[in-house]
């Protein structure tokens, strides 16, 4: 069957009968036939089933509160929906996508058209680079709408996936994108863009940091500007002590089940201790302590002294989780005198101000050498499904990497280690490399969680999220050791590894490469990391001691660090 111009774009350009789009007045275009390597050629009829309500599961928790007693991620039974959603498979889908922008959107319209039907390469080059352009301004006006929750899913699965024309889809691909999951079933601080921009628009999350902006001085405010002033200043102040709160909180929690376990551990001790056995022929007299209940007099004694140090330690908990807490409150109550208890429901220049650095973050995964093409095409897509950057297959990925890597979102706070998963925003490109944009809210170091970007379409998920979490573990710990970070801990070993071995660059980028040895190869026992860098990533970030003792048996290199662990044991410090 000869091929034909895409009936949504065809509709949308039949305006030479007096026609008009809903995208604005369209020019007659000279178009030429469709080849395989310019246009789509699907042309199979659509669906004949009826179209699915999607269902929003409400999620046990928020994904914004840190949920400090969980120590890891659930196994995802259902990574793909039973119900496919037939939102691609509507032929008004381009036309509801456009419908309502800007001017922009006539701009991407007329590029696209363009870019389709050329033949010439060297035009559609340019037409793609216009597109770009065209198309980012496009977003900017749509983003601040995805709060709506009338807003159609057209527009949101564009701002989500990049998908403006369903066609440029491969069916097998369609068929993969329909059983997606639309909603956040996980509980998990996993979002697309869509989800992120709500979430910043409905106020329940700040915008990720940037550069200071300059500050306007006091005297120089008006009289709304200093009350605004006053309220960010505030809302910063409650972020703050809301992470002193929850680090209290926890340290209570714990020293309260340290007190039950060693309270039910006494009781069973003495109720043992009590029970005396008849002398036979001497009743009513009884036997004295066996040797076995002799030795629980010591132990019993240990417990009671073990018992007073918790006793003191629980009251410091207490005392300090009552003082966060009536800090806290106060500070609410001032914001909500203030009128900022209540969100707005669309935060427009947190949006604007978001739009920019998103933009920036799909920048920075793609490099300056690779595809910055923003919008779905089979010609750039080349993903498994379980390769795509989707929300169940990036939690997969990361459950794995804590499973090699135990502390790898652990933040240590007085001596104990916080799991806190960072905020992880999947934004549709082809590039290669996830980062980390912040390793946590920089007025709340304690709890607060961190910020890490991953492409959706990369060459490989798994190193994609992989550069990310390295970075990300990399950060935690140059803000841990501050202005020291050349010299003490995980940084400060690898940077003097560095310095001695004379290397040339960026010592971060050299750090996430061998951190993806280290996951990729060293936990499978292939050696390819230097003698000192596997050192100090041994000690720094420790695989699982069931990892461990597997990896002894395979080679003496790891055996030796194994018994360099045990004399770190018994000596003073680890």
């Amino acid at each position: 069957m000869e091929d034909t111009l895409d009936p949504e774009i065809a509709a949308l350009l039949g305006n030479s009968q007096g026609e008009s789009s809903d995208v604005g007045e369209i020019e007659d275009l000279p178009i030429e036939e469709y080849t395989p390597d310019t246009i789509p050629t699907n042309r199979k009829s659509l669906f004949s089933k009826s179209v699915d309500e999607v269902v929003n599961t409400v999620k046990s928790r928020s994904i914004h509160e840190v949920d400090l007693t969980q120590k890891g991620f659930d196994v995802i039974e259902n990574p793909l929906s039973s119900t496919p959603t037939q939102i691609f498979n509507d032929q008004k889908y381009y036309k509801i996508a456009l419908t309502g922008e800007n001017q922009s959107a006539q701009r991407v319209h007329q590029l696209l058209t363009k870019y389709l039907t050329c033949q010439d390469p060297k035009d559609r080059a340019v037409f793609r680079q216009q597109i770009v352009t065209a198309y980012w301004e496009l977003l900017r006006g749509m983003v601040g709408k995805m709060v709506d929750p009338g807003t159609p899913m057209p527009k949101r699965m564009m701002v989500r996936y990049g998908v403006i024309l369903p066609s440029l889809f491969k069916q097998e691909t369609k068929e993969f994108f329909s059983k997606i999951n639309i909603d956040n079933k996980t509980g998990e601080p996993v979002l697309y863009v869509d989800e992120w921009f709500k979430e910043i628009a409905s106020g329940r999350m700040n915008n990720s940091a940037t550069d200071e902006k300059k500050q306007v001085k006091a005297a120089n405010m008006t009289p709304d500007q200093a009350a605004s002033a006053e309220q960010a200043r505030l809302m910063q102040l409650q972020s703050k002590n809301s992470g002193k709160m929850q680090s209290s909180e926890n340290v209570l929690a714990m020293k309260e089940n340290e007190r039950q376990m060693l309270e039910t551990e006494l009781f069973n001790n003495i109720k043992e201790l009590c029970a005396h056995q008849p002398l036979m022929g001497y009743e009513p007299h009884t036997a004295a302590y066996t040797e076995i209940q002799r030795k629980q007099l010591p132990v019993i004694t240990d417990l009671l002294h073990r018992l007073s140090k918790n006793d003191k330690e629980l009251s410091r908990a207490l005392e300090d989780f009552k003082e966060a807490k009536t800090t806290y409150d106060n500070v609410q109550n001032k914001i909500s005198a203030g009128g900022g208890a209540t969100l707005s429901t669309n935060d427009t220049e947190a949006v604007k101000i978001e739009y920019e650095t998103v933009r920036q973050m799909a920048k920075m995964t793609i490099g300056r050498r690779g595809n910055q093409f923003p919008i779905f095409t089979r010609e750039f897509y080349h993903c498994t499904e379980r390769g795509t950057g989707t929300r169940e297959n990036v939690l997969e990925v990361l459950r794995w990497i804590e499973s090699i890597d135990p502390g790898v979102f652990h933040r240590i706070h007085k001596n104990i280690p916080n799991r806190i998963v960072p905020y992880v925003l999947l934004v549709p490109t082809y590039g290669d490399r996830g980062f980390c944009w912040e390793p946590f809210d920089r007025y709340n170091r304690v709890t607060s969680r961190g910020r890490i970007v991953v492409p959706m379409y990369p060459k490989d998920l798994t190193i994609a999220v992989l550069t990310a979490v390295a970075d990300l573990r990399w950060q935690v710990a140059k803000e841990k050791a501050s202005y020291y970070w050349m010299e003490e801990g995980l940084t400060g070993q690898y940077y003097q590894h560095f310095d001695q071995m004379k290397l040339k660059g960026d010592v971060k980028e050299f750090f996430i490469e061998d951190y993806i040895l280290w996951m990729t190869k060293e936990s499978t026992g292939v050696q390819r990391l230097d003698k000192d860098v596997r050192g100090i990533f041994w000690r720094n970030m420790p695989y699982p001691k069931e990892l461990k003792e597997d990896l002894r048996k395979r080679s003496l290199v790891y055996d030796e660090l194994c018994k360099k662990d045990a004399n770190r044991e018994m000596s003073d410090g680890y």
